[in-house]
């Protein structure tokens, strides 16, 4: 692949995520940024990314960075927590300044601001619990305020959420068991570490009632999404063309499957195809 270069104002913006999970981030973007055109990659093929070795996952999410350069886009948002713990670093070397590239950080500092009993919890996929990104912004951040911060993890809810299935009974009791612990240790703010777990704040709060505030990056990416676009004079203020889908999505696995759960969780009009260009075996 030659070197990259920059892109014009009216390119789109690319997400991507191992699976369906950052469709919670895309249309966050989607409501900050009416103006602009988001093609959003899905590597349901691969999903989960949690379970990968380290190299397998810098692997994926370098190739679904290079499929959506290769689309035209002009920014690119990692919207996968253990995607982002691995691969940010090489992805942004690589890039420069001709793709600038947004990843996930778990939102443990506005939990640790808005916490009265002084204890966090997190849940996340156990690729971002190994990788470094949380561990750093517990040390920088919870440690100085004196605030634990508790971890929980179960490798069944990004399936649920991929299924379509965040708000069954089999899901809520996997929720029930992974969260009471968190509950009895008086844990006031969930961070929900993986952009899957969004999508199971339903079940959440039906199960704790108000025992959570619910936390999650949605909105912060979106934020820093628009302040980079600025900063590199690359801000869309133009309206979408009648015939200009606001949210292009591409899936590398199965269509036919991903078409049903994709429209559970997308709030307006999709389009949806498949690719076998980003995610090769």
């Amino acid at each position: 692949m030659s070197r990259p270069v920059p892109r014009a104002a009216t390119a789109p913006i690319g997400v991507f995520d191992s699976g369906m999970g950052g469709l919670s981030v895309a249309q966050e973007i989607r409501a900050y940024l009416p103006h602009e055109r988001i093609v959003y990659l899905a590597d349901t093929k691969h999903v989960p990314y949690g379970c990968r070795s380290d190299d397998e996952i810098r692997m994926l999410t370098a190739q679904a960075v290079n499929w959506l350069y290769a689309q035209g886009c002009k920014l690119v948002v990692v919207a996968c927590n253990t995607a982002s713990a691995f691969s940010l670093t090489p992805l942004r070397e690589y890039y420069g300044e001709a793709l600038p590239i947004v990843g996930l950080v778990p939102a443990v500092k506005p939990a640790v601001l808005a916490t009265q009993s002084k204890k966090v919890g997190v849940l996340a996929t156990t690729g971002t619990l190994r990788g470094t990104l949380l561990q750093d912004v517990i040390r920088e951040v919870a440690l100085p305020a004196q605030v634990e911060v508790i971890t929980a993890v179960s490798p069944k809810l990004v399936p649920f959420v991929e299924a379509g299935e965040q708000n069954s009974s089999a899901c809520r009791a996997e929720l029930l068991q992974v969260l009471t612990p968190l509950a009895q240790a008086g844990v006031d703010q969930l961070v929900l570490g993986c952009t899957h777990y969004p999508f199971l704040a339903e079940s959440i709060r039906t199960l704790f009632a108000d025992q959570f505030c619910l936390v999650d990056s949605g909105l912060a990416v979106a934020k820093q999404t628009g302040r980079l676009l600025e900063q590199h004079q690359l801000r869309s203020w133009s309206h979408l063309l009648a015939d200009q889908p606001s949210l292009q999505c591409f899936v590398t696995g199965d269509v036919v499957q991903a078409q049903p759960v994709m429209a559970s969780l997308v709030k307006g009009v999709f389009d949806l195809h498949q690719t076998d260009e980003a995610s090769a075996d």
